[in-house]
């Protein structure tokens, strides 16, 4: 018995080891919007010399008002925030806006433009929206073309992400009036231009799989990081070589919600998402390795309406901004963790 108690604790220290709290690590926070009454979804992108942070401004999460908007900010400082653009449309709701950067040079902002109704949308596209050279001066929103090839629905590219002077995000489609009742597909699709989308190949998840985001190590594999909204809910970690038309699948062991992900380096992924805990949610960045097992826990201080981590890695700080309700409404947040408290402990 006392070695089954000493075997026990053993296990215990290690775990506590290898999971930081904000009060016990070098994390820094700070709060750099809540003018909005509802600042959700935001994400971060480093632009010659400033860092963006695009989010939605809105009554709520979402809502009958469709009045939801996206706000674009920069800073030099990580303190001092400008708004440079700002995304409307009378009666829709304009949300969840992405950001990258162009072969041109200029940046790309992706965001979906939807009516919602009791429920569930009514429609729902992609729309995006260009800089000029200098990360300004914003067009107004395109709506995307899609590949013929792909069956209209309510249609939603989550995420694009650059390679190879090529852009990928996974479509991914919604059934008007079978919101919980057909299973949703995934597309990879690509782009040369921001505006006309390619069929790539079908990612055959079941769990209705929707927010996505694409990632590609050193040697142009790609990685995809995949909410699903159904059946057991677990996540996935896709997986596919170039042309990306084949796919290994490992299923995480938990599930995702605003789901981003950077390569820490060749063996580890730093993955951020919505992360839920005794019955309640957080927003949480999870050290894994290349098949999506954690090994190490940072919690980021959060509760209630929360998470969509945009992340960048600055000077060996990985820069992070959330939303969180956790003071009372939901507000924007940015961290600031050192790489090294992702170190995982031998």
């Amino acid at each position: 018995m006392n070695k089954i108690k000493l075997y026990l604790s053993l296990v215990l220290i290690m775990c506590l080891q290898n999971t930081i709290n904000a009060q016990e690590s070098e994390l820094q926070v700070s709060k750099i919007w809540d003018h909005g009454k509802h600042n959700a979804f935001p994400d971060l992108f480093q632009y010659k010399k400033y860092f963006y942070v695009a989010f939605r401004e809105g009554d709520s999460h979402v809502d009958n008002l469709n009045n939801g908007k996206v706000r674009l900010i920069r800073s030099t400082d990580l303190k001092n925030w400008e708004t440079i653009g700002l995304f409307t449309m009378d009666g829709v709701d304009i949300r969840e806006a992405r950001l990258s950067k162009m072969p041109d040079g200029t940046l790309l902002v992706t965001l979906a433009a939807g009516v919602w109704k009791d429920g569930q949308y009514l429609s729902l596209s992609p729309y995006v929206s260009f800089s000029d050279k200098n990360g300004e001066n914003f067009s107004a929103l395109t709506k995307t073309e899609i590949d013929s090839a792909i069956e209209p629905a309510l249609d939603w590219i989550w995420r694009v992400t650059w390679h190879k002077n090529t852009g990928y995000g996974i479509l991914y489609q919604v059934y008007p009036g079978q919101r919980n009742t057909k299973n949703w597909n995934a597309f990879l699709v690509k782009t040369s231009d921001g505006i006309k989308y390619e069929k790539v190949s079908q990612l055959n998840i079941d769990g209705n799989p929707n927010e996505s985001t694409v990632r590609f190590d050193n040697k142009g594999k790609m990685y995809v990081l995949v909410r699903r909204e159904s059946a057991d809910q677990m996540g996935v970690l896709a997986k596919s070589d170039f042309p990306y038309v084949n796919w290994d699948f490992n299923k995480l062991t938990w599930r995702l919600g605003g789901p981003n992900f950077l390569f820490l380096n060749n063996n580890q992924l730093v993955i951020g998402s919505r992360y839920r805990e005794d019955k309640s949610a957080i927003t949480a960045l999870l050290v894994t390795d290349l098949n999506g097992n954690v090994q190490k826990i940072v919690r980021l201080p959060s509760s209630g309406d929360t998470s969509y981590p945009g992340m960048i890695i600055h000077k060996k700080q990985l820069l992070v901004v959330y939303y969180s309700s956790h003071e009372g409404k939901s507000n924007i947040y940015l961290a600031s963790i050192p790489l090294k408290e992702f170190d995982i402990k031998k």
